[in-house]
């Protein structure tokens, strides 16, 4: 690892812990791909962190916007980025009996 890289990184785009907008993954996500990304809590939630599962619809170098199938689109600012990496699509729905 050089000296000017700011954290961990692999192919998948996933950084680690402490990696903020200097060094973001994200910026190599492609709109359209499936992620999930672990989301800070502000201080004083019982949970730290909360995770955002679903297809990337916008990606610039403030953040993410994330559409989910509960919440519908969500918007994660960089700085609350704690983990993230593109995931496989999700599985096919079984037909009910």
């Amino acid at each position: 690892m050089s000296s000017d890289d700011a954290g961990p990184a692999d192919a998948r785009g996933q950084g680690g812990p402490g990696d903020g907008p200097a060094h973001a993954p994200w910026r190599a996500w492609r709109v359209g791909q499936r992620v999930v990304v672990r989301r800070r809590q502000p201080p004083g939630e019982p949970q730290p962190y909360t995770d955002v599962l679903g297809d990337l619809v916008a990606v610039d170098d403030d953040g993410v916007t994330v559409r989910t199938r509960r919440a519908g689109d969500v918007r994660v600012p960089g700085a609350e980025i704690a983990l993230g990496k593109v995931v496989p699509p999700a599985p096919q729905r079984r037909p009910r009996r």
